[in-house]
């Protein structure tokens, strides 16, 4: 009989392994099989009698425990490989700005409950009417878009699986302790506490309809959305890099509307997560920033072309499961009352050009000198259709819109 190899004899238990059908043209002294007592299909393993770990590390490349997952992943081929060589370069600062950005957590970080009625307290009935009757000033508009960013806030499972996305920022183990994964861990954290608090405050004002709001919100996760970022980490730090500057905008906009109409503590809730936004904001366009340093081309690249299709917002898919055009009824009214406007996007942009110098950039390849005199004329651009946008609704008769999260209240 013809002697085969251990490494061929490995082969053909993986082999068999994959295609069951394979079994009758496989010497069955190579395979184990394993029959479980809850299912009639059988499992074929390597015996390890047989092939060593060694060995069937040799022929697979790793094995597949926590501790070499990562290798194993590496070992992928990537869509973007120049993109993950250059963010890996930077990593080291990354480690940095987890210490340094991120807040420490447990006891040394605030949490929702600090800006809350104690309800284990003898006098919450008193602090609870305190909550109500500072909310009971604050129109109804407010209470809209301050839903809605509650909402947007609500959907963080969705962005933290977006930033997985990331190639070269993964989480592979879920315990993984690159400085990639422990950002992204990090900023989650952080960001969770944003939908809890705003959750929790509108509860207590007893201004709303929270059943719509969560079905809002079940609704808003399960649409998912797609900033067009393709799993390139250079895109999806733009994204990024733009939307939290977004966010802080809008919820430092919606904290001083409150504070007009005399709810001091709204206010106050409002400005802690804004500055959270604020700290994000500065550590991905830090990141864009390194990003620059090292192959300003390719970033220009693709900031131009992001741009050419804009930025989605990360909420655009929201619905009540009644009303299809919540998200537009949302938008208008933040734009009416100033929260978040056209020129604020304009604004956001002509930060970004100004705050990574991209007018000054030198060394540019003929396609990047394209892109940069692009994108530095998007600003004037924008900020000019935004002020014809904004202009011509002026001149529109407003209609309200029922909204079911304030128990169909137009506003």
């Amino acid at each position: 009989m013809t002697k085969i190899s251990r490494k061929a004899a490995l082969a053909l238990a993986i082999a068999a392994s994959a295609a069951p059908t394979s079994f009758a043209f496989t010497p069955q002294s190579f395979l184990v099989t394993r029959t479980g007592s809850s299912s009639s299909l059988s499992m074929s393993t390597v015996d390890p009698t047989v092939v060593t770990k060694k060995e069937y590390q040799d022929i697979c490349g790793v094995d597949f425990d926590d501790k070499t997952l990562s290798d194993r992943l590496k070992k992928t081929a990537y869509l973007y490989p120049k993109h993950v060589e250059v963010i890996e370069d930077f990593a080291p600062l990354v480690d940095k700005m987890v210490d340094d950005i991120l807040l420490e957590t447990g006891e040394k970080s605030w949490q929702p409950q600090d800006f809350l009625p104690d309800l284990s307290e003898d006098a919450w009935v008193e602090s609870v009417k305190k909550l109500r009757e500072m909310a009971a000033g604050v129109p109804d508009d407010v209470f809209v878009v301050l839903v809605g960013d509650m909402v947007t806030e609500e959907a963080l499972p969705t962005y933290q699986t977006l930033l997985n996305t990331f190639e070269g920022c993964d989480d592979p183990t879920g315990t993984t302790e690159s400085a990639w994964a422990r950002w992204s861990r990090g900023w989650t954290s952080e960001e969770n506490r944003h939908g809890d608090l705003l959750n929790k405050y509108l509860y207590l004002s007893g201004k709303c309809d929270m059943r719509s709001i969560e079905v809002t919100i079940q609704h808003l996760i399960t649409n998912g959305f797609n900033p067009g970022a393709q799993k390139d980490p250079y895109r999806g730090f733009l994204y990024t890099s733009f939307q939290e500057r977004a966010t802080k905008i809008s919820h430092g906009n919606v904290g001083k509307l409150a504070k007009e109409h005399g709810a001091s503590d709204l206010q106050r809730i409002c400005a802690k997560i804004a500055g959270d936004e604020g700290r994000h904001e500065k550590a991905y366009q830090a990141f864009c920033t390194e990003i620059l340093k090292r192959d300003p081309d390719g970033l220009l690249m693709e900031f131009g072309d992001l741009m050419r299709g804009q930025i989605v917002m990360p909420a655009e898919l929201m619905t009540d499961g009644k009303d299809p055009h919540l998200y537009e009824n949302f938008s208008n009214v933040a734009q009416r009352l100033g929260v978040y406007t056209a020129l604020d996007y304009a604004d956001i942009i002509e930060h970004l050009v100004k705050h990574w110098g991209i007018e000054h950039l030198t060394g540019l390849s003929s396609e990047g000198e394209k892109e940069q005199e692009y994108i530095c004329r998007l600003p004037t651009r924008y900020r000019k259709l935004a002020e014809r946008s904004m202009n011509k609704k002026k001149d529109e008769e407003v209609v309200k819109q029922s909204f079911g999260w304030i128990f169909d209240r137009k506003a």
